[in-house]
């Protein structure tokens, strides 16, 4: 293909074909232009704009501040940015739970307003029933089981979820519900790795895992955790491909120590004015 060909934008089908041929999907989170622009050049199949943007990017302490518009804004952003991968967007914690006209109110404006091919809604339970009545009105839907940060307190902090075989169940259970809903996507949060291969052989869309063991179809990380861009603690499941924030603290403070130092700018980083217009300049002063 020519470098200048236009990129295919992929869709759900293409990730069921790569489900059936057991090559691994690859998802990860964005939250900008510029963070879209990279992930779209490394060549992940699909992007969450995810609510942990609410404390990567905009410094809340946990994910339940942030806004509809908020994250309609960021989302938006890395619309602009992508060609190739399906772009899925979170909604946020308390713009879909209350009822299904709420839920749908709040899903077609991330497809409106911000052209997301999926949305992503938490959790088992009344989501199923949320789940179910965004698909029967045409919105492709990914679900959300194991840790559910939008809930994290309700069980028990950011831990690993189905450590007992009861509770493993209960979230094989939510998956099932979700995918009997009829959502074209599964995401599996912080579980042990025996219970992402229970639950696969029993699904027939993708599973996505993050903390959740190799058994899954594709794998998800967040993009400031991945690449060590933000300074907070990371969960035992990241590996950590770069120090981009080590980086960046270094050039900042090689620019700030050349600006001080009067290194920077140097005669090349500016702009002359064309022959004699310096001297002109000089005279029209001079005869002020």
């Amino acid at each position: 293909m020519s470098a200048h060909a236009p990129m295919t934008r992929l869709t759900l089908r293409d990730l069921s074909a790569k489900k059936d041929a057991g090559e691994p999907i690859v998802m990860v989170t964005a939250y900008d232009y510029p963070s879209a622009q990279i992930v779209e050049e490394a060549g992940v199949d699909i992007v969450l704009v995810g609510d942990s943007a609410a404390m990567t990017v905009l410094g809340y302490d946990s994910t339940v501040p942030v806004t509809t518009d908020e994250m309609l804004m960021l989302t938006k952003a890395v619309r602009r940015g992508l060609t190739r991968p399906l772009l899925v967007g979170d909604l946020p914690f308390g713009s879909y739970e209350a009822s299904d006209e709420r839920a749908l109110a709040t899903a077609q404006r991330f497809i409106k307003e911000a052209g997301v091919d999926l949305v992503k809604i938490e959790r088992g339970g009344t989501t199923v029933d949320r789940a179910r009545a965004l698909v029967n009105a045409g919105i492709p839907v990914v679900g959300h089981v194991g840790l559910t940060p939008q809930t994290a307190t309700s069980l028990g902090g950011y831990r690993a979820q189905g450590r007992t075989a009861e509770a493993a169940l209960t979230v094989i259970d939510d998956a099932l519900a979700l995918q009997d809903a009829g959502v074209s996507l599964l995401v599996i949060e912080a579980v042990p790795s025996e219970v992402t291969a229970a639950l696969a052989p029993l699904l027939r869309i993708p599973l996505i895992g993050i903390g959740a063991g190799a058994d899954a179809d594709g794998q998800v990380l967040v993009f400031h955790d991945l690449l060590g861009i933000y300074a907070g603690g990371v969960a035992k499941f990241v590996k950590r491909y770069a120090d981009v924030r080590g980086v960046s603290i270094a050039g900042v403070a090689a620019y700030a120590g050349e600006v001080r130092g009067g290194e920077y700018p140097a005669p090349e980083h500016g702009y002359g004015m064309a022959d004699g217009e310096a001297a002109r300049l000089q005279e029209l002063l001079a005869a002020r």
